[in-house]
């Protein structure tokens, strides 16, 4: 399998190159909340009210659910690089019927292919970075993923500020033409990476594996130790699992499996129901309601929460498998959950019926303290959520399970982040126009919830190899993850030969 050494060699180009995918789900995002208020769109599409805007919001996670489930069979079968390049083939499809679309039929369904094609990254890019990065550095490597989703989020909703300048129907479509480019280079790049060696060892491909490690963390040499420390770790779990049993669905209900689905889903359920992909897709709703008018004066508010959105995640990346991922979601889901009870009492104190574009809306009228207020509050929910869960809820899932379950595992948690991601999408519009201020109560409650399940069942897994990671869920304590301490699962090579009963282990791979 081809590959360039010198790619491999340097962990954050090859940890990071992948997130690309990442990125592809945050242009999609700012592709829509940047075009609510075009007249050009609004023209096109006939101004959709809000039960049918949020049906074309919702149909790329829609198609992200779609394609989570299918990246199951596609990424056990064709390879974590490989699935990454269908992916990025299967945007560009979305993408370019999204530029030419000419109702609102053609609209969703360019979304929907799109939204296979997030689906399918989303849920394998965090596999191949966690199989392929070094346990000292993983975290920060994989929460790339997040940072990439917060630049696609970013750059397109610029691009998008910039062509609301552009009379008629190119204001919108350039911005969503120009998202097949990342994927192209995406497609392209992946062309030059390695294969993940857990998938090779695990398709019986051993000697391809151990070159790939030596390249990855060994400098090219496969005596290294601690390329044969990984090599023997991966060998003997793959060993273990392939005795275990045949993989399919049945092996996620599985004891010692069950629990960390749960945790899996449980993740990416609280991810969304924190509020931040509202936030994201309707930044626009939000500030109206808050009182702040004028087309160009709400684009560069929404513009302000982008760009925190992105440098507030950099700390969570330099820092997360030093803070651990515990304490990163209990304290995000806490501040979440305090910023939006601030942002519905405002709401609900101050604000009133009123109407925008000819639509009811409960809005701030000439408070501009208040409006103010608002505007703030919701600017420390994002910094909230980028500094803690947002980089979090990649990681964790994509480390936490066996390496016989770890794609199909994988991807049903991040389906269920796009079943949610779905249904969020489309009942929000309505919601902030009947239920108006309450929604942000509701979604205060759910953060405060998500923060009790994290105090109780969430194991700390940071500075650890997948492997060591077993160590830490046979502990139990399903109910007390506090108690799990962070030195359980270390090993060193001695340690993980001895357990294998092969004393010359080390001899024959320095033969190779």
């Amino acid at each position: 399998m081809s590959y360039n050494k010198r790619i491999a060699a340097n962990p954050y180009i090859v940890g990071t190159f992948a997130c690309i995918g990442g990125g592809l789900f945050g242009l999609d995002i700012s592709s829509m909340s940047g075009v609510l208020s075009n007249p050009a769109y609004l023209n096109t599409f006939h101004s959709p009210g809000s039960n049918a805007q949020g049906a074309i919001v919702a149909a790329m996670p829609a198609g992200s659910l779609l394609g989570a489930l299918l990246v199951t069979k596609i990424g056990d079968t064709l390879g974590r690089k490989k699935t990454i390049i269908a992916a990025s083939i299967i945007w560009i499809i979305g993408a370019a019927l999204q530029s030419a679309s000419v109702d609102r039929g053609m609209l969703v369904v360019g979304r929907i292919i799109a939204g296979i094609s997030v689906g399918i990254s989303s849920a394998i890019v965090p596999v191949y970075q966690s199989e392929i990065t070094p346990p000292s550095i993983r975290g920060r490597l994989v929460s790339f993923q997040q940072w990439s989703i917060t630049w696609g989020i970013m750059l397109q909703y610029f691009v998008q500020f910039g062509c609301s300048y552009i009379n008629g129907t190119a204001s919108f479509r350039i911005p969503w033409g120009l998202q097949m480019i990342p994927a192209i280079i995406l497609g392209i790049g992946m062309l030059w990476f390695p294969e993940s060696p857990r998938w090779l060892i695990d398709h019986g491909r051993e000697q391809e594996a151990l070159q790939i490690l030596a390249d990855l963390h060994g400098g090219g040499n496969k005596k290294d130790e601690l390329v044969v420390l990984e090599y023997e770790e991966i060998k003997q779990q793959v060993d273990f699992e392939r005795n275990e049993g045949a993989k399919s669905y049945a092996d996620l209900f599985k004891p010692g499996v069950l629990r960390r689905v749960i945790l899996g889903c449980s993740l990416q359920m609280w991810s969304q129901l924190s509020g931040m992909n509202v936030m994201m897709y309707y930044i626009i709703y939000v500030f109206q309601g808050a009182g702040l008018t004028g087309r160009r004066g709400n684009l560069i508010a929404d513009s302000v929460q982008y760009v925190l959105n992105v440098l507030f995640t950099v700390p969570a990346i330099w820092y997360i498998d030093k803070w651990g991922r515990r304490w990163m979601m209990i304290l995000g889901s806490f501040f979440m959950g305090v910023f939006l009870s601030l942002v519905g009492g405002l709401q609900g104190g101050f604000g009133e019926w009123g109407s925008v574009d000819d639509s009811p809306v409960w809005v701030i009228v000439n408070k501009p303290a208040v409006t103010r207020a608002i505007i703030v509050c919701s600017y420390l929910f994002v910094c909230s959520f980028a500094i803690t869960m947002g980089p979090v809820s990649w990681t964790y899932p994509a480390e936490i399970f066996p390496m016989r379950v770890r794609s199909k595992a994988v991807s049903f948690s991040t389906a269920t982040n796009w079943l949610f991601n779905f249904a969020l999408a489309w009942a929000v519009p309505p919601a902030l126009s009947s239920i108006a201020w309450k929604t942000y109560f509701v979604f205060a409650a759910f953060n405060f919830a998500a923060c009790i399940h994290f105090i109780f069942c969430f194991p700390e897994t940071a500075q650890r190899t997948l492997e060591e990671i077993e160590e830490v869920f046979a502990q139990n304590h399903v109910f007390s993850a506090w108690k799990i301490k962070r030195d359980v699962g270390k090993k060193n090579l001695h340690e993980v030969l001895a357990e294998r009963g092969d004393k010359h282990s080390l001899e024959v791979k320095e033969s190779v």
